[in-house]
């Protein structure tokens, strides 16, 4: 594979419609890959799982992070692996007890349950962190 082809970088800064535009980004990335038009319901749930994981992480980026700054799209060997740099300081995770009749905080929880690994990157001295995650190629 060559490495040019296998990352995608969006930046995001003060950009309006986020999360849509993420959406279509990493969309554009799929189809390149080969993963859309997806051909059976496996590769379609594979795909649509890529794409609600890129929703949720610019999402909290927007809601808990002063803004998302950047989006990479990365294709592995076996996976597809995302990654959201943002502003803030906090730290992202599933809300526990997790309530699925509650409004709200679902998040890092779909990300936990769709993802094969996810995790927060920071660099020390400086502000922001990477919040990433990866999730199986479709078989």
């Amino acid at each position: 594979m060559d490495q040019a082809s296998d990352v995608r970088t969006l930046a995001l800064g003060e950009t309006s419609g986020t999360v849509p535009l993420a959406r279509d980004f990493t969309r554009t990335a799929l189809t390149e890959w080969g993963w859309l038009p997806a051909v059976g319901a496996d590769r379609r749930a594979a795909a649509e799982d890529v794409l609600l994981v890129v929703s949720e992480l610019v999402t909290n980026a927007c809601l808990h992070a002063e803004g998302p700054e950047r989006l990479r799209v990365v294709r592995l060997p076996a996976s597809v692996r995302l990654e959201v740099t943002d502003r803030g300081a906090g730290q992202p995770a599933p809300r526990t007890p997790h309530r699925a009749g509650r409004p709200g905080g679902h998040g890092m929880f779909i990300v936990q349950r769709l993802c094969l690994d996810w995790g927060v990157q920071r660099v020390p001295g400086a502000p922001g962190k990477t919040v990433w995650a990866e999730l199986a190629s479709p078989a």
